[in-house]
């Protein structure tokens, strides 16, 4: 079996060269106007925006940093200046229900004009209304008809007197009506004296007084009709006086919107009332209705012509196209509205004036944006959200009323709204919804997915160029040169862990230009070159690594136990990544294996200790089977295996041990040491295929520093799959190393290899019998396997 190939320094990391971009500084370049990379997620929410059908609105995913919530804005901006700007809602009272105030609508930035023309009128209308009643033609004829009512009523009572007194009665006038009273000598007759009278007497006055009852009531009724009669006449006079006054100001504004059917309808309605309440402008004008300022007709004392007022819900007098919202906050009351009450007398009252639109009423016609993680922090804004795009309605509606104070209720009508909702979210909580919510698949039918890298090419190398040139002018940065810009593209080379790939969560490259800009600011250049953009790193992480530095120590100090030269039996060092923070770093662990004559049975330390994850768990399950398939194929396993990682007191998850477990397990069969300069990172099958993993560059570079904390020899590396040399894009440091000969890198396809380089022995293949030769790896581990099979069948022959 042919040696595997170390890998040269040229293959450890991809070099962006200077030489690549035509241009001094990036200010000589044209600022990036396009998204990068972003092809699929930007034709999903152009075709979101463009589906005027129901149920088209648009969920965003993607990791944090890619852009998601910028560019949903901008295609939104660019999408809505095309638009049509929508009406202005406004909010008037419902003089036929006040506890169901509507909205109308009328066109855009003329809301906030109507309201202030409608002041005007009721403003005219406090002056003209009573001037108007109290003009000498009005009064003239108000004044005919109660002469009228007089003289009627006057005519009446003198029949009934007339009557009366010829029963020796009279006419008695109380606050309680008209009574007849007997006159006894010339004078009204008082009770005592009625009673003094002889009985035959009394009796004669008491048949007078019911003959002059019955007309007395008939007398009262009529006068009651009369003055009934009376106040119709002078309503119906002040009314057509009111109506006169009343239209001649308000047909200028019917005439001026005449198209609007809702503007027209609530311009009647409110004539109506007007016409039907001039007394309350009448008092208005002699000072009287000025209680305290409880609002609508809601309670008590207050100014009642707010009920005349125009409550502008949305005033888009400044709006150019649709209008695009961004809800960073959206709580129920910032995204459906809320109604403002006022306390007053131990309740809480209301009026349509204190009705406040929220921000889908505001995006109503547009776009509204919103982080659908903080949707669903705020109770009962999911439910409400999916009820208002199902029904294509808005409900404003109060929240539970506090327990103290009474709350007198406001239900406005229903307002209709059409409206693009994007929600921007993480993958996780989108397939929640999608398996969990019934109705989000029926509301959110397009998905925009935003990738967080894009292929490394000449094209994508030129434009994150032209990107850094757009952030260095719109947030007032140094300019970069060549060799700053070529190490920003490394970087994001370095961030995806791919060398054919460029990191798009420029969120992160935002933080290192604005770093690097601080760094040449500091040193008094006018530009930023590569050192500044190294020196932005190296300080970022030296804020950062604090506890790296102290695991660190603990290698250097012997505190964490691990030999990075010789060579010993049972015992691999495993490399593993710790995420601290916006860092993640690699360290060697110690992996010790254990095998002895026993039941079949492989003992996952980790995992009786209740330190081992499910995926570490089932490394173990596999590396057993490979096992199994390797040296079982001929007598079955009679042993028992114990594999540890050293020193390890938090949980272990995740495969990519398997590998180092198996050289360990293998290792303590066959009885040949393993080299300790050599760590090992890396996933195996059932097959015995090494599989990649993650955080590979964390892992060579952790072991790295550990060997040069404690000395090179020469013969120290990294066994890594050979399916992860393409995410290659270890630190300088590491690749001079390894040109320089004081480190290794070795790719491995199978464990055999792996085997082979750790211990400078082949593995072995078998013959057809399935026998491995005997001066090989596998072959001294047959040797035992079979060894502790004969003893076993000894034990189980013996007497």
């Amino acid at each position: 079996m042919a040696d595997p190939r170390e890998l040269a320094a040229a293959d450890l990391r991809c070099a962006c060269d200077a030489d690549l971009f035509d241009f001094t500084t990036t200010a000589e370049l044209e600022p990036l106007d396009e998204v990068i990379g972003q092809q699929r997620a930007v034709q999903a929410i152009a075709f979101g925006l463009e589906m005027a059908s129901p149920g088209y609105n648009i969920f965003v995913t993607g990791r944090d940093g890619t852009g998601k919530s910028t560019i949903s804005r901008d295609l939104s901006r660019r999408f809505a200046a095309n638009r049509p700007t929508p009406d202005d809602w406004l909010m008037v009272n419902n003089f036929k229900d006040e506890y169901r105030p509507r909205a109308i609508r009328m066109p855009a930035g003329q809301g906030a004009f109507f309201a202030r023309k409608i002041s005007r009128v009721v403003q005219d209308l406090k002056v003209a209304l009573p001037n108007a009643l109290e003009n000498e033609s009005y009064l003239e004829r108000k004044g005919h008809l109660e002469k009228d009512y007089s003289e009627k009523r006057a005519r009446l009572l003198d029949q009934l007197e007339k009557l009366a007194a010829a029963h020796g009665l009279q006419i008695s006038r109380t606050p309680s009506g008209f009574i007849p009273v007997p006159i006894i000598d010339g004078k009204p007759a008082t009770q005592e004296t009625f009673h003094q009278l002889p009985e035959e007497k009394r009796e004669g006055i008491e048949r007078s007084i019911a003959a002059v009852q019955t007309e007395l009531e008939s007398t009262g009724k009529e006068i009651g009709r009369l003055k009934q009669a009376l106040q119709n006449e002078i309503e119906k006079l002040t009314a057509e006086v009111a109506s006169f006054v009343v239209g001649n100001r308000l047909s200028i504004l019917k005439e001026e919107y005449r198209g609007l059917a809702g503007i027209l309808g609530f311009l009647d309605e409110l004539q109506q009332d007007i016409v039907e309440n001039a007394a309350l402008f009448a008092s208005e004008a002699a000072g009287e209705g000025q209680g305290p300022q409880a609002p609508g007709g809601l309670s008590g004392p207050r100014n009642d012509l707010v009920r005349y007022d125009v409550n502008v819900l949305v005033d888009r007098c400044t709006t150019r196209g649709a209008p695009v919202i961004f809800e960073s906050n959206p709580t129920y009351q910032n995204l459906f509205g809320r109604i403002e009450k006022q306390a007053l007398m131990g309740t809480l009252a209301s009026d349509f004036s204190m009705v406040k639109a929220g921000s889908l009423l505001t995006a109503d016609g547009g776009t509204l944006i919103m982080e659908m993680e903080q949707v669903l922090l705020n109770a009962h804004v999911w439910d409400g959200l999916k009820r208002a795009l199902q029904n294509k309605q808005l409900h404003i509606e109060d929240l539970a009323a506090g327990p103290l104070l009474g709350s007198v209720g406001l239900r406005p009508a229903p307002i209709p709204i059409d409206v693009k909702v994007i929600l921007l979210g993480g993958y996780e909580l989108f397939q929640a919804l999608q398996d969990n919510d019934s109705k989000f698949n029926k509301l959110f039918k397009v998905r925009a997915d935003f990738d967080d890298e894009v292929e490394r090419s000449a094209l994508t190398v030129q434009l994150y160029a032209r990107f850094i040139a757009r952030v260095c002018r719109e947030e007032q940065l140094l300019p970069f040169t060549p060799d700053g810009a070529a190490a920003i593209v490394e970087y994001g080379q370095k961030a995806t862990a791919n060398k054919r790939k460029l990191s798009l969560r420029f969120g992160q490259v935002i933080g290192v230009l604005k770093e690097a800009d601080y760094w040449a600011r500091r040193k008094g250049v006018e530009t930023v070159t590569d050192s500044e953009v190294v020196k932005a790193f190296s300080e970022f992480r030296f804020r950062n690594n604090l506890y790296e530095e102290k695991i660190r120590e603990a290698y250097a100090d012997g505190t964490i136990l691990i030999d990075v030269s010789g060579a010993a039996v049972g015992q691999v060092n495993g490399l593993a990544v710790h995420q601290i923070g916006e860092i993640s770093f690699g360290r060697p662990a110690r992996i010790t294996a254990e095998t002895y004559l026993g039941a079949p049975n492989v003992i996952n330390v980790e995992r009786e200790a209740d330190l081992s994850g499910r995926t570490h768990d089932k490394g173990i399950l596999i590396l057993s089977g490979y096992l199994g398939r390797t040296f079982a194929q001929r007598y079955p396993f009679s042993l028992t295996i114990s594999v540890a990682f050293e020193q390890s007191y938090a949980g272990v998850d995740g495969d990519s041990a398997s590998s180092a477990e198996l050289f360990a397990i293998i290792s303590s069969l066959s009885d040949v040491p393993m080299k300790q300069g050599i760590a090992v990172t890396g996933s195996v099958n059932q097959k015995g295929r090494i599989q990649s993993i993650g955080g590979v560059n964390q892992k060579i570079e952790g072991f790295f520093e550990v060997c040069q904390s404690k000395g090179f020899t020469g013969d120290q590396g990294v066994v890594i799959p050979a399916g992860n040399v393409h995410n290659l894009m270890l630190k300088r440091a590491v690749v001079d190393a390894v040109r320089e000969g004081r480190f290794h890198i070795y790719p491995i396809h199978t464990a055999s290899e792996g085997i082979a380089i750790l211990t400078g022995m082949p593995a072995g293949e078998p013959n057809r019998f399935g026998t491995y030769p005997a001066a090989t790896v596998y072959g001294r581990a047959q040797k035992k396997l079979k060894q502790y099979f004969d003893r076993t069948q000894k034990q189980r022959n013996a007497p």
